[in-house]
């Protein structure tokens, strides 16, 4: 009777552990994917505003098609990617086309002095900074889901209910994308 209840109760200790842990990767993966969804409100945000942009420099730079076709190609890549490592790709390559926009736009004074282009670029800085903090956010619950996941015994309950490793974001710093490239070549 007494070796009943030692091996009920050591049942019940490990019953109640294994749903702590279970319990704990999915409120760990919840954040993740609430993390996730506001890095792809920012992005939205981000590209709603590149049109705006683009009509702004086309204005002064009609000429620049090949600058704004990469633009185009790159912002319907970026909103048709799906999963971290395709979105991070594509926002990378949407980041290098902007660059090269505002490469464009450093030819025009008169562009740079446009109040409404000078809005537009400081609303795409300050989007850029949102973008990098919803990313911290998201890359921190990753680490915290990945270490559930990965660590012992919750790795034995993650395999048990097919927890998987989650990816995270990485996408170019902003300052890499915002700088362009100039040479003073021969």
């Amino acid at each position: 009777m007494i070796m009943f209840g030692i091996i009920a109760a050591v049942a019940l200790v490990l019953g109640l552990v294994l749903i702590g842990m279970y319990n704990g990767m999915v409120r760990g993966r919840n954040m993740a994917e609430e993390a996730w969804s506001g890095i792809d409100v920012q992005l939205k945000r981000r590209h709603d505003l590149v049109p705006n942009l683009v009509s702004s420099v086309q204005g002064y730079a009609a000429h620049e098609k090949e600058v704004f076709s990469a633009i185009a190609e790159a912002r319907s890549a970026s909103q048709k990617a799906s999963g971290v490592q395709a979105v991070a790709q594509a926002e990378n390559m949407l980041g290098s086309a902007l660059g090269r926009l505002f490469a464009v736009a450093e030819a025009y004074p008169e562009l740079k002095a446009d109040g409404n282009f000078r809005q537009l670029q400081d609303t795409l800085s300050a989007l850029e900074n949102e973008i990098q903090m919803a990313r911290r956010y998201y890359n921190g619950t990753v680490r915290d889901q990945n270490n559930r996941t990965m660590q012992f015994p919750g790795n034995i309950v993650a395999g048990m209910f097919g927890f998987q490793k989650l990816e995270y974001f990485e996408l170019d710093d902003v300052n890499e994308r915002a700088v362009p490239e100039v040479s003073f070549g021969k």
